[in-house]
């Protein structure tokens, strides 16, 4: 077997193990074409090299990757500065990671630190990252009031769970003179993986497969915490993303947004109503161009797609609304509004 064949079969094993613990064997050897006692060979030199790490017997044999580093400490929020914080405990912990990588993290962590320093008051924060021969994750955790009810009470949301689509949105804020409201809404976009705890409200962001996700956690946990996964191999350009949220008219600008509509359903309930509509709609008209990402919504009433793709649209000619990912009865909805609005015009 050639040094390349082996180094792909490693790759593709330390790539997959954590998706499929205990079927890592059975998935390579079907990759590769290769007998199960060929894979287990690969397995076993990746586990005397220190990257792996296998758990259970034979039959419950479980694979996992091994932590190669890892850094925990608490600091003190008051007076702190969040590139301070990044030099003296993080920094120094990834030699050898891609740049662009180190800029990911650096971009992420700082923004979601300073965020703990400004908003959640919390007297400190646990800092944790994890180094694997795959990914690195950093988690921000606080003991403050939690970011969803601050943002809830701050801009006076109903629910908690709509502080999750504002926030997905961007340019929200609780205190608009110091920040921008753009942390949270780039670091969730350029990370290989996002998520918040806060309370009784879970929140993540799978962007392999733009997977948003809201669950209710039982009991409820104080502070917030926030979790940020990079893959070692991410090919993620601060640059290219910010570009990628800026329309060609201004291209320095934060002037475009994409909104996951499905962070506006709660449970099974469907979106029918022009009040659903009008909380979706919040904040759309500061920005020059809104992508409504409707993957995971099965269905729209006509009262909903008619206040966004008429009523507003007519308001706000000024903001162009692109519909993605719409099952034919969603495109069916928003198309008899956007003929409505054409009608009139004239």
């Amino acid at each position: 077997m050639t040094t390349q064949r082996t180094a792909d079969i490693h790759f593709f094993i330390v790539e997959h193990v954590e998706q499929h613990p205990s079927d890592i064997v059975a998935l390579t050897s079907s990759q590769f074409g290769l007998s199960r006692q060929a894979i287990n060979k690969h397995v076993r030199e990746l586990c005397e090299k220190g990257i792996l790490q296998a758990s259970g017997q034979t039959r419950s044999r479980r694979y996992q990757l091994v932590t190669l580093d890892r850094v925990q400490t608490t600091v003190v929020l008051e007076g702190q500065s969040e590139d301070v914080v990044w030099t003296n405990h993080l920094r120094s912990h990834l030699e050898g990671v891609p740049s662009n990588v180190i800029g990911v993290l650096n971009y992420g962590f700082t923004e979601m630190l300073n965020n703990a320093i400004d908003h959640s008051q919390s007297e400190a924060a646990d800092i944790k990252m994890l180094r694997t021969a795959m990914t690195i994750q950093i988690e921000v955790r606080d003991y403050g009031i939690g970011i969803f009810r601050k943002i809830a009470q701050a801009i006076g949301l109903h629910d908690e769970r709509e502080a999750i689509l504002e926030l997905a949105k961007g340019k929200l804020t609780t205190d608009p003179e110091h920040h921008s409201g753009e942390g949270i809404f780039f670091t969730s976009r350029m990370v290989d993986s996002f998520a918040i705890l806060s309370r009784n409200l879970f929140f993540s962001h799978d962007r392999g497969d733009n997977d948003w996700l809201i669950e209710v956690e039982e009991p409820e946990f104080s502070g917030t915490l926030v979790r940020m996964t990079v893959g070692l191999s991410s090919k993620m350009q601060l640059k290219d993303l910010f570009s990628h949220y800026a329309t060609d008219s201004d291209e320095f600008s934060f002037s475009r947004t994409h909104a996951p509509i499905k962070l506006a359903q709660y449970g099974s309930d469907n979106l029918i109503s022009r009040s659903q509509a009008r909380r979706v709609l919040t904040r759309f008209e500061r920005f020059a161009e809104v992508i409504l990402d409707f993957q995971g919504v099965d269905f729209i009433g006509q009262a909903f797609a008619d206040e966004i793709f008429r009523v507003f649209q007519n308001a706000h000619p000024g903001t162009r609304l692109i519909a993605i990912n719409t099952l034919p009865i969603v495109a069916g909805m928003i198309k008899r509004a956007q003929f409505a609005a054409a009608e009139n015009k004239t």
